[in-house]
């Protein structure tokens, strides 16, 4: 067992993001049973912070300090985010399955939900 290689998960949001709520429920799915993953809640107050912190819209989620759900060169914004599922099917956070997707590549060999 590898001791010291949790993956560290930053969710970055403004006050009153509408997408918080399905985040929250997509994450608890995400990480059932996963002791690897700390994660820190940060709520971004304007387009400066959005800036500092990496926020590509509301929510963001940094694995590592890396949005792994964002276009190369995508600018930082204080706006809704939309994340793109599957053809077809954009929703306003990552699907269980891409979480477990960046959260499996972050944790590295023998260390994903599998």
């Amino acid at each position: 067992m590898c001791r010291g290689l949790e993956s560290k998960l930053a969710c970055l949001m403004w006050e009153g993001c509408s997408g918080a709520t399905l985040r929250e429920e997509m994450l608890e799915v995400a990480l059932d049973g996963r002791t690897d993953v700390g994660i820190a809640w940060n709520v971004i107050a304007d387009a400066s912070e959005a800036a500092r912190a990496g926020l590509h819209g509301s929510p963001t989620m940094l694995v590592d300090g890396v949005d792994p759900f964002a276009a190369p060169g995508q600018p930082p914004s204080l706006s809704c985010r939309l994340y793109d599922n599957a053809p077809g099917l954009l929703e306003r956070a990552p699907s269980v399955t891409r979480l477990r997707q960046v959260l499996g590549a972050a944790a590295g060999p023998g260390r994903g939900d599998g």
